[in-house]
Order: structure tokens, then sequence, then C-alpha cells
């Protein structure tokens, strides 16, 4: 009888206790979590700043209240990076985005083409995933040049019928910048159905046309290319918005344009966005990220709304970004700031929940997916006989195109290392996912007085390239990366550095701040060589991107832009 009462109280009293224990964690699990951030509102819509508060629950801007305050802080919308190559900042995704964060940037737009160039779209697949683990908001755009011209090869190749399979899957924002002009004004047949697919699909598509104009520039842009980031002059910045374009103020750790186009901010704040393009870790922990242009805008006295409307607003709607814009109904995706000034950040909020006061996420693991072939060279492949006037690459400071020089040898018929008093080094290309010879030419602007630099990231097929005044320094600054299957090295005084770049041979694995430390080193290994750029990889990795004026090296030699082919 006993027995039967305890199994009676056990089957009344178990699923009781089950619920009393249960009721909590749903009640916790489903009921709305809001919560409100005090501070200045910066209103972009009605262009005033007003104290006051914003609700949030899950993750959603349910209401913006005006009321007084106890603090000073402000309340902004975050940051977008309009056009971005996270693999330049030789970080993954989710690395790339715990640095940038903590610069106020809450989402980036970028165009992966540098892995697609290395692995296609399997190296694309992989930015994808890694990014969902990253704290910002990472929108892609689909590769159009891979390779970038007929004259590259590179290790993967997207065509038109790739492009329209990976455009069908709905992940997309965008079709990345179109540097095939040529194939544009021409009509190529694979060009165009690139293009016929990001209308198809209604995804916005991005330009790359440096120097065009006229009636090329007007039948380029006719073509639905919308923006363009390779403006070197304010005067190709205005045509180019008169035919219907966004300009891109660029400031990368290379290219450097905003002082050449800032008068756009006041003249057309509508047309125009901020984008670092290309920018290297150290670079964006000291100096910053989008918040470096905003800061410099206000310093230079443009007006404050359209300044953040460029940093944030033109970029979500021109892309049509699933990003908050600070306003009710909006995901909350904001940025406090302690000034209107100097706008050091201090909480950024993305989809409602605050990013910088984590601790920084573990990088996830990683495949180290990779496609390098060539074994180790000879100093004697590097030999170069020059017994006539040559053409030399010239190096523009703060810009991505070069111009041509003539240097004519001392002593003519013999190997041409360098010439240290007339600013002549030899560059070296090296196709890395085949055994070919290299090809050697020579360049100024370095400014090198000894030693070599070699790298692995080259735009875009990444393959080789290096630069140094011997040929015994330049054999084992690339053999140093031939070894580890990607990395930049430097080879100076008898000592060769290196910094190993397993993913794809152009991104690390590691923590953004430990890349930067190491990154930073190199540079001074790099200084000790006499070279007087201040991103001497960056701009090393410019010189085989044949698709930028006017003369570069690649896999046939020098290539002129004028002619658009090999010389």
């Amino acid at each position: 009888m006993e027995m039967k009462k305890i199994t009676k109280l056990l089957i009344i009293g178990l699923p009781l206790l089950f619920l009393i224990f249960l009721i909590p964690v749903l009640v916790k699990q489903y009921s709305p979590i809001r919560y409100n951030v005090e501070g200045n509102i910066v209103d972009l819509e009605q262009r005033r700043i007003f104290e006051g508060s914003v609700d949030i629950e899950n993750g959603v801007i349910v209401s913006i209240n005006q009321h007084s305050i106890s603090s000073g802080r402000y309340i902004i919308p975050g940051f977008v990076d309009a056009h971005v190559h996270i693999e330049s900042s030789m970080l993954t995704p989710q690395n790339f985005g715990e640095l940038v964060v903590h610069c106020g940037t809450v989402a980036v737009v970028t165009d992966p083409h540098e892995i697609a160039n290395v692995m296609g779209i399997k190296g694309v697949e992989f930015m994808i995933e890694n990014s969902k683990n990253s704290p910002i908001k990472t929108f892609f755009t689909i590769p159009s040049c891979v390779p970038a011209t007929p004259f590259d090869v590179s290790g993967g190749v997207l065509s038109a019928s790739d492009v329209e399979q990976i455009a069908s899957t709905g992940q997309f924002v965008g079709l990345s910048e179109m540097m095939n002009v040529p194939g544009v004004l021409s009509g190529d047949t694979e060009v165009m159905a690139k293009l016929a697919t990001a209308k198809k699909y209604h995804l916005t598509i991005d330009g790359h046309a440096p120097m065009l104009k006229g009636k090329d520039l007007a039948d380029y842009a006719n073509n639905h290319i919308r923006t363009d980031h390779e403006c070197v002059t304010l005067e190709e910045a205005q045509e180019k918005i008169k035919h219907g374009m966004k300009i891109l103020i660029r400031e990368g750790s290379a290219a450097r344009n905003y002082e050449v186009l800032k008068t756009l901010i006041k003249t057309n704040p509508n047309d125009v966005m901020f984008c670092t393009d290309d920018s290297h870790p150290d670079e964006i922990i000291s100096a910053g990220h989008i918040n470096k242009l905003v800061v410099r805008s206000i310093a230079n006295q443009f007006d404050l709304f359209d300044v953040l409307r460029i940093a944030s607003i033109n970029p979500i709607r021109h892309y049509k970004l699933d990003v908050g814009q600070l306003r009710v109904g909006d995901k909350a995706d904001f940025t406090v700031v302690d000034n209107l000034e100097t706008f050091t950040v201090l909480k950024v909020y993305i989809n409602g929940i605050e990013q910088i006061e984590k601790k920084l996420r573990e990088p996830l693991f990683i495949d180290k997916m990779n496609n390098f072939n060539h074994d180790k060279i000879n100093e004697a492949s590097l030999c170069k006989t020059v017994t006539d006037s040559i053409k030399v690459i010239s190096l523009v400071k703060g810009e991505l195109l070069t111009t041509v020089a003539k240097y004519s040898p001392k002593h003519s018929g013999e190997n041409l290392e360098s010439d240290v008093g007339e600013d002549i080094a030899k560059i070296v290309y090296i196709n890395r996912y085949n055994n070919s010879v290299p090809q050697v030419a020579f360049c100024k602007g370095f400014h090198l007085k000894k030693g070599a630099l070699a790298s692995s990231i080259s735009h875009d097929s990444h393959n080789i390239i290096a630069v140094g005044c011997s040929d015994k320094e330049l054999t084992e600054a690339i053999n140093a990366v031939i070894e580890q299957k990607g990395g930049l090295s430097v080879s100076v005084d008898g000592k060769t550095e290196i910094l190993p770049l397993p993913v794809g041979g152009i991104m690390s694995d590691r923590l953004g701040v430990d890349v930067a430390a190491d990154y930073r080193e190199l540079c001074e290994a790099a200084r000790r060589t006499g070279c007087g750029i201040d991103s001497p990889f960056m701009t090393l990795s410019f010189l085989s991107l044949v698709v930028i004026p006017e003369l570069k090296i690649g896999e046939k030699g020098l290539f002129s832009y004028t002619d658009f082919n090999w010389i």
C-alpha cells in the first residue's frame, strides 16, 4: 500500500517539480530583453542632436526618447566601410572584425577577390563561413575579375557561370569592382554575362576605372556600373558623378586619396562614401579605420551630419545593407563616442549586443588551405644583362599608379643588380602556382640602399613579388617565402626575417594584435634597407596589378596599361 502511495506521489510530483524549474528558464529565454542606452543622440535624418535614450528590445530599437541625461557621451550610427579587401589586412574575417569593431565600425562591404584568385569558389566560401564568428556585420560582393585580366595566371578562376551559381544563393550584395575596362567597352561575352547576372539578381555593380573619361567613361557607366574608388583627381571624380557613379573616398595603407577628393564631402555629400580598400593591421590599430576619415573631415570643418551620413548611411542605402541607421524599428547597430571631435569609441552595439567589452574571441580552427607549388630558386635565375636604355617602373608617392622612367646602364652588357645612386632596384615576379622562371625588371622609388623584400601578396593573382639591391639577398628573401608557402620577408645585413601567411599564402590564422606586432618588426627590418616608403609591402603588392596605370610587372615581364599589353 505504501509503495502505491509513493509511486502515485512520484507520478504527480516529478512533473510538477520539472515545471517549477523549467518555467523560470522558459520565461528568461522567451521574455523580451529590454534595456536603454543614454547619451546625446545624433539624429542624421532631422540633422539635430538631443539628450535622451535609445530603448532596445531583442536587438531592435523600439523607441528613442528625449529627456535630460547625466552623461556627456554621444550616440551615432555605426561606421561602415564601403569597400575593403579583408585579406589585405592579412587577417581572417573574424580577426579583422575584432580589430575594426574597436574603431566604431559595425559593418563592411568586402570583395573577396584576393582569396578567390588563390582558391576560387572554395576561398570565397571560406571567407563567408569564417565571417560568421566576426563581431561585425560582413557583407560580400561577388568577385567579377578572377583572374583580373587575361594576362594574369592565378590559382582560381570565376567564370560567368560561377558568378551565376553563387549569385543565386542570395548571400551577396553586389558584383565586385569591374576591373576589366577594355572588356566592358568591347562587349566581351564573359564580362557582359557577369554584368547581366548582377542585373538579374538586382546586385549593385562596383567599378574600377582609373583615369577613364569622356565617351569611354560614359559607355562604361551605362552598363549600370555605379561606384568607383580609383579616382586620383577631383576632376575625374566629378565627371564620374555626372555619369551617375558614387565616389568612394579611399584612404588605405598605400593608396591615399582623401586630400585630393575631400571637397566632395561639401559639394556632393550624397554621392560619396568612405572606404579603406586595403589596410594593414598595424595601421588599423594605430590610426584607425573609417573613424580616422571622420576625425579628419571634422577637423577640416566639414558639416558633421554630412560626414556621418557618408561614413554610415550612404553605404547602407547604396548596398541595401541590413544595418541599422539609428531609427525606431532598425536593428540596434550604433556606436557611442566620448565627443564629436576625436570620436573616441566607448561602446559599439551590433544587433543590440555590446561588442567591445567582450573578450577577444579565440580564432576558429582553420584548415590552412593553400595553393603554392613553386620550388626554391637559385641566384643565377635572377641575372639580367642590360645593354641599352631600359624602361623602369617609377613609383608615385601615395598612389597605386606608376609612371615610366628611363635608365641607361653605366656598364653595358653586364648583369645589373641595382644602381643605388640612381635609386634603381631589381624587381622580380614569380608565378607560385607553377614552376615558371622568374620575370626580372627594374623600378625606382623604394630608395633601397641594401637588402631585399619579398611577398606572396601581389594583386590580384598573389604570385611572388620581390624588390632588392642584390641577387643574393633577393634569392634569400624569395626562398624564405617559398619555404613557408606564403608570407612577407626581409633579407638584410645577413639575416632573413619572415611573417608567415599560411592561409592561402595571404592571411595569418593569428589574432590581429599579434600579426600587427610581428608586421611592425618586419617593417623595422625593411627600414634598415633604407626603404623610404611608409608602407613598403603594400606598395610592392600593387606593382603586379596591371589594371592600374602605367607600368607594372607580370607573367611576361613589363606590362603597359596604355597599350594594355606586354612591352
